[in-house]
């Protein structure tokens, strides 16, 4: 059975290229080219951050494919927020963005019943896949209607995997998860509702004045730290 834990960091770029940029540019690598998700009319890149301590974890950098049709019901919105005008108009002025983190789970029912008790709605299961050269991706994601990330990015979308993990395929990239953080002026619920749906183990969790992501990867030049409110480097 798949132990619960990080699955993948959501960065949201206006487009694939200023992504891709962005990644060689902060990192020190280039992601590699991931694919279509024709249900939602998104595109990303990935990249293997693997680390002992998230021994299966990937990057993403997504963008609105603006060439390509959604298939999700008229009136729904993107996962992720991606169509939150706010969130779009922060990432145009500023750059792509870390604005979430998806947690993979051995059972997503059993984890939205439980977050439902806590009267936490983290929307429908959805069946999602997208082509890779190494054959078809498929998974299970939960995702609102309205599209809505939950308190503010920090409590995770839950990802249940088919037979096939990105992973599995992903090179090792040099670029290694230590350390995901979430801050948020409620901690206390965001930590039952992490241990809710057991992750809590995995993420550093604290209180603070504003919400807050903030992961540090281990990279080609040196500790970085991705974060909510943007990039910040340290030294080798």
């Amino acid at each position: 059975m798949t132990a619960c834990g990080v699955d993948h960091l959501v960065v949201y770029a206006a487009d694939l290229a200023s992504g891709q940029a962005w990644c060689e540019r902060t990192l020190g690598v280039t992601p590699t080219a991931g694919g279509e998700h024709p249900l939602m009319g998104t595109h990303n890149r990935i990249l293997n951050i693997s680390s002992p301590a998230h021994p299966r974890a990937y990057l993403e950098v997504i963008a609105i494919n603006y060439g390509a049709p959604k298939s999700i019901a008229a009136g729904a919105k993107r996962w992720f927020d991606m169509d939150n005008a706010r969130l779009q108009q922060q990432v145009a002025a500023h750059g792509p963005q870390l604005i979430h983190w998806v947690a993979t789970v051995p059972d997503a029912a059993a984890c939205c019943a439980a977050l439902s008790a806590l009267g936490m709605d983290r929307g429908s299961i959805i069946t999602a896949s997208r082509p890779t050269e190494a054959g078809l991706l498929q998974w299970q994601i939960t995702v609102r209607s309205d599209g809505q990330r939950l308190m503010d990015g920090c409590l995770p979308t839950l990802i249940e995997w088919g037979a096939v993990h990105p992973c599995d395929s992903l090179q090792a990239s040099g670029v290694q998860l230590e350390q995901l953080t979430l801050q948020h002026p409620q901690a206390a619920a965001l930590h039952a509702a992490c241990h809710a749906i057991g992750v809590a183990h995995c993420v550093a969790i604290a209180p603070g004045d504003e919400p807050h992501l903030q992961a540090q990867l281990s990279t080609p030049r040196g500790t970085v730290t991705l974060s909510s409110s943007g990039p910040t480097r340290s030294t080798p």
